[in-house]
């Protein structure tokens, strides 16, 4: 995980991936850093390059709401980012935690699901884990060494780039959501864990993380390459769970009379004949059941 100066790790990794001419600086032949130098930020910011140099540094971890904003402005960063750095110069003190409970999804909302007989829906929790998902949910995500946790799904699985023939921008917008979710914080326990694991495990991952993109899941439309039906695109939305907080519902749906509905139609007719036979997966499973283990 990152050090306790994460508003000076932010503005490193952002400033490093600024490119001088995206700030109407001349990109000249003789520079020896990735990106904005210090003082160059600190002068399209209006502020001096030894305050900038502070706040990098960590000695200075209180920059004003006026200073945050010319920064974000300056590193070209979206809502989410912005919202993002405004928490790491105001960071709100965190609250002391007990013994940790278990993630749990709401009953009704499993029977909600349940109704929707031609949309996959799942739903995750802070680090991606599947934590339930309804029979078509569940079949989507289906056959792979992680199904039940999207994260490790994208970075650890064998056949990740074979799922997602766009690799590359979904790995992108996988980290940047789970940096989203974990917020200014990053005290929770099994993202620390999860952190870790995939840092030394995955290079790209590493790589990744290290570019502190900050874009919440929202939607998006995304394909897939499912071994039972082929190539399906899908468009999502990501809906907050307000009675869990954490928790978000993802939901899936192919466009209207598209080749991507009808392999939809026939994967959910797959899934539901399996469903009906002795041993079939009941679709409210939670992450360990439904996929990390089980294999749904």
């Amino acid at each position: 995980m990152d050090s306790d100066n994460r508003l000076g790790l932010f503005l490193r990794a952002r400033r490093a991936l600024v490119r001088p001419e995206d700030a109407g600086l001349p990109a000249g032949s003789r520079r020896r850093v990735a990106g904005l130098r210090r003082e160059e930020v600190a002068v399209l910011a209006g502020v001096s390059t030894d305050y900038y140099v502070r706040l990098e540094q960590g000695r200075e971890r209180n920059p004003s709401a006026q200073v945050v904003d010319a920064l974000a402005r300056v590193l070209g960063l979206e809502e989410d980012a912005v919202d993002h750095l405004h928490g790491l110069a105001r960071p709100v003190a965190d609250r002391p935690r007990g013994g940790r409970r278990p993630e749990v999804v709401n009953p009704a909302l499993l029977r909600m699901m349940e109704g929707w007989h031609r949309t996959p829906a799942v739903v995750l929790d802070r680090c991606l884990t599947v934590l339930a998902h309804n029979v078509l949910g569940g079949a989507l995500f289906a056959g792979h060494t992680h199904s039940g946790d999207l994260l490790r799904l994208v970075f650890l699985d064998p056949d990740a780039r074979t799922f997602y023939p766009d690799w590359e921008p979904v790995a992108v917008n996988t980290v940047a959501a789970l940096r989203a979710a974990a917020g200014t914080g990053h005290e929770d326990p099994r993202l620390v864990a999860a952190v870790g694991e995939l840092s030394l495990r995955s290079a790209e991952f590493g790589r990744l993380w290290a570019r502190h993109d900050i874009r919440r899941k929202t939607r998006e439309s995304k394909r897939f390459r499912h071994p039972l039906v082929g190539e399906l695109t899908l468009d999502y939305e990501s809906l907050t769970v307000n009675s869990a907080p954490g928790q978000q519902l993802v939901v899936y749906q192919a466009e209207p009379g598209s080749p991507s509905e009808q392999a939809l139609a026939l994967l959910g007719s797959l899934a539901a004949a399996e469903n009906e036979t002795p041993g079939g997966t009941n679709g409210q499973g939670s992450g360990k059941d439904s996929g990390r283990d089980a294999r749904t």
